[in-house]
């Protein structure tokens, strides 16, 4: 899942970078490199890489030989399969100076239906300054460079200080096994660099706006509240009733609103979002990076659907089901809740306070609230020195001075489970893009062709930078 941010339409400045923006780079790439990066993309595009396909461990084999041939030891290079899909994990060793360093994307991607699309989805086409195909922006491209990149600093022969990484998962946009046993694998990792999150965001006229540095994700969490009744015949109502008790608890959930939080990130957030935002809502951004318990800025923020999820933990109902016949008193009611939780928070006490809020203890039937499933929690990273400051001279050799701003994601990445496992995680794409070319999961999926060459530098710099 490919996230951007949410303020892609504002023009920040002055976090991370200085008061405006230099003139823009276009950073050179050789021709070899460049040439890989779209081989291994229009390869990779042709594979159909959607879950049930059985197509990413042949995906991860022909990544697993293109690395092989490029230089890598056979003994440092596993494609590793679960069920139909696999991981694929490259070792590129340093001397061991400093700790790991991993880097992760994911090779699957959500289905496609050739009828719907003007074009061949499975097959990679170049049209009007564009590169089209399912997955060339949510994965493969950034897959394409990291490979395109590790063979050419083996080219040159970098020789890094760490061990540097390659761990590609196979069902990040389903049910994420991989990434689960991924994170598992690499518990002296130091950080991660994602190319699944992250990324510049580009004005109408391609002008870059921010450089939006991925650093927290919110945990997924789904609860039921269900109501059950001996039920009865519909011509014998009485006084309690499933459907109407489940109705008044989610009109005392739909009241309810969790406390507001921060952390280093959301207040580095709104102080750079604030600066370039108009009127009130602006200034309360800047209010609540100085006192998140600043209590008209948060009634401000919170009544913004866009910024809402990211002062709060979220819980909002989404399916209902209930009763068994038109004749017949409901003997169940559910509720579905989507639950997008504040890092930091454990899903167990999101549970106990929607219980807290919803259930009459008082009731005949009083109501159950339960988790579904197990989600995993994410802290959020840390904004380390080293980290900025290698992302900082990424962006520089495009553009001096952009903005690096840093973001908290509603939804879910690989980073998540590698987060959960005490590894630090950013999302730190080197793909530039208008809002208005995000087609990710959507008919006609493009990105500009002219983002290649620089992602491939942004890259290559990112890992020369961290890798000494």
């Amino acid at each position: 899942m490919k996230l951007r941010a949410a303020v892609a339409l504002i023009a920040l400045s002055g976090l991370y970078g200085h008061a405006m923006p230099a003139a823009a780079a276009t950073p050179k790439v050789d021709a070899k490199t460049h040439d890989k990066a779209v081989e291994l993309l229009g390869k990779g595009v042709g594979f159909r890489t959607v879950m049930g396909q059985g197509q990413v461990p042949a995906y991860a084999q022909y990544l697993a030989d293109q690395l092989k041939a490029g230089g890598f030891a056979a003994e440092d290079v596993q494609v590793q399969t679960y069920g139909d899909t696999a991981a694929l994990v490259a070792r590129y060793r340093g001397t061991g100076g400093k700790r790991p360093m991993l880097l992760s994307a994911h090779m699957d991607v959500v289905e496609a239906k050739p009828a719907d699309w003007t074009r061949d989805p499975f097959k990679l086409i170049t049209e009007g300054g564009y590169f089209y195909g399912r997955g060339v922006y949510d994965n493969k491209f950034d897959v394409s460079v990291i490979v395109a990149t590790l063979l050419r600093l083996k080219a040159e022969g970098f020789k890094p200080s760490r061990d540097i990484i390659l761990a590609l998962s196979g069902d990040e946009e389903t049910a994420m096994v991989t990434t689960r046993a991924l994170s598992k694998q690499f518990p002296d990792a130091e950080l991660l660099l994602n190319g699944d999150a992250g990324g510049g965001t580009l004005a109408a006229n391609d002008k870059p706006i921010a450089y939006n540095l991925q650093a927290a994700e919110k945990t997924y969490g789904t609860l039921t509240i269900e109501v059950t009744n001996p039920g009865g015949h519909s011509s014998r109502p009485h006084a309690d009733n499933a459907i109407y008790d489940l109705a008044k608890a989610l009109d005392k959930l739909a009241a309810y609103q969790f406390p507001a939080q921060a952390d280093e990130l959301t207040r580095a957030f709104f102080r750079a979002t604030g600066k370039q935002t108009a009127g009130a809502l602006g200034q309360a951004m800047l209010r609540f990076a100085e006192d998140p318990k600043d209590a008209e800025a948060i009634k401000v923020i919170g009544a913004d659907p866009e910024y809402v999820g990211m002062i709060r933990t979220t819980c909002v109902a989404t399916m209902l089901s209930g009763g068994h016949a038109e004749n017949a008193l409901p003997q169940r009611a559910t509720a579905t809740v989507n639950c997008r939780i504040f890092p930091g928070v454990a899903v167990e006490d999101v549970r106990r306070q929607v219980a807290d809020v919803v259930i009459d203890p008082a009731a005949k039937h009083p109501a159950k609230v339960e988790i579904i499933g197990d989600p995993t929690q994410s802290p959020a990273s840390p904004l380390r020195e080293d980290v900025m400051a290698a992302v900082r001279k990424a962006v520089d050799r495009r553009q001096p001075g952009l903005p690096i701003v840093p973001q908290m994601s509603p939804g879910a990445t690989d980073s998540l489970h590698f987060r959960a496992e005490g590894i630090p995680s950013y999302g730190v794409s080197g793909l530039y893009m208008r809002p208005t070319d995000d087609f990710a999961h959507g008919l006609n999926e493009r990105v500009p062709v002219s983002a290649l060459d620089p992602d491939l530098d942004h890259w290559h710099t990112l890992l020369t930078e961290l890798g000494r």
